[in-house]
């Protein structure tokens, strides 16, 4: 019970810390929080208004676009911020009162608090230009977000050991997963895909996460070819494999 309430008492810290460090003293530094959502999601929708007279799903290209980047966030926001979390707080690994796991959690809460928020604000931003807004379906949105969440804490895990002991694997890692964000299905339908790269794509777990978070918008859409068990038979592997490295590498966490 002692360790439970030290670990609660430490990532709170950590916590207020983290938010200090990454947003600044000042509320103005929330701000930037919003900035890369709103522009990535106005300039797509101003490329693809121009280009089309209506998004491949519903009338509206701000939430099409919205859906599909949020959605994405989901799983890559969370995954940026807790690769390097073990890094970035190695001078307080020192105490004994703080572990390694105590940095993934406090990252793990913040970053979920955070994209929380920005994605609420951004939906009621474009909820506001509607002409009718769509019945959210909450049991989608989470489970959308439960399976990112157990997919980023897995890969962030692995990547904070990886990271550290291989300087390399970082540089690799960014290479490799840079088109993710093109792949994932966030200006596109993997449905409408015709087969067998329809059937490629869908290997890709984020995909599923994208296409779920979509449903929660989108009554009429029918997500052919999303599986939850898929998604989250992947997110659990993975987080176990993370959990497994992060565990067994807990002596070089403290001391590379």
């Amino acid at each position: 019970m002692k360790l439970i309430e030290q670990h609660i008492r430490v990532t709170a810290a950590l916590i207020v810390r983290e938010m200090s460090t990454r947003f600044g003293r000042k509320p103005g530094g929330y701000i930037w929080a919003l900035l890369e959502p709103v522009g990535y999601i106005s300039m797509m929708t101003a490329i693809f208004g121009a280009l089309a007279r209506t998004p491949v799903l519903g009338t509206s290209f701000v939430l099409f676009f919205a859906t599909g980047f949020l959605g994405y966030q989901l799983y890559q926001a969370k995954v940026g911020f807790l690769s390097s979390a073990v890094r970035a707080n190695k001078a307080l690994l020192g105490y004994p009162n703080v572990a390694p796991i105590d940095a993934i959690t406090a990252r793990f809460v913040l970053q979920a608090m955070t994209t929380s928020l920005v994605s609420l604000i951004v939906f009621m931003g474009i909820f506001g230009t509607l002409a009718s807004i769509p019945e959210i379906n909450w049991s989608h949105v989470l489970e959308a977000e439960g399976g990112a969440a157990l997919l980023s804490l897995g890969v962030g895990m692995f990547n904070s050991v990886m990271f550290i002991r291989y300087p390399l694997y970082e540089q690799i890692y960014g290479i490799v997963t840079r088109p993710m964000f093109l792949l994932s299905g966030v200006f596109f339908l993997p449905d409408n895909m015709a087969p067998p790269y329809r059937d490629y794509l869908l290997y890709n777990p984020i995909c599923h996460v994208i296409m779920l978070f979509r449903t929660a918008f989108y009554p009429e859409y029918r997500a052919i070819g999303l599986d939850s068990g898929y998604l989250f038979t992947v997110a659990a592997g993975v987080l176990g494999c993370g959990m497994f490295v992060f565990t067994m590498s807990r002596r070089t966490l403290r001391n590379d």
